[in-house]
């Protein structure tokens, strides 16, 4: 093994980041460069943007293909996931200055 594959990361992140966010619903938008991965917390008759993640097309690839392997390791242990069902009404999202 080389000096590059033995390297380890040291990964921060404060106590609130850890606590993580509640999102139940997820917008993409892309360019050529990237992927804009917006996730709400949706409680009618309104929602909230709870973060925005940016990235790469071929990260994108990748963590597909992670949830998928995930899905699958899931459901193998906890029995098949339905698919949530689209909103029923067309969403905005209207970003505040």
């Amino acid at each position: 093994m080389d000096q590059q594959q033995r390297q380890q990361i040291q990964i921060k992140a404060s106590d609130e980041e850890l606590k993580g966010k509640y999102s139940n619903l997820m917008q993409i938008t892309h360019t050529q460069e990237e992927f804009v991965l917006d996730f709400f917390l949706v409680i009618p008759p309104q929602g909230t943007l709870t973060s925005r993640v940016i990235m790469n097309p071929g990260h994108v690839k990748r963590m597909i293909r992670a949830l998928q392997d995930n899905i699958e390791k899931y459901e193998g242990k906890f029995g098949r996931v339905a698919e949530a069902q689209a909103p029923e009404a067309p969403l905005g999202f209207n970003p505040q200055p």
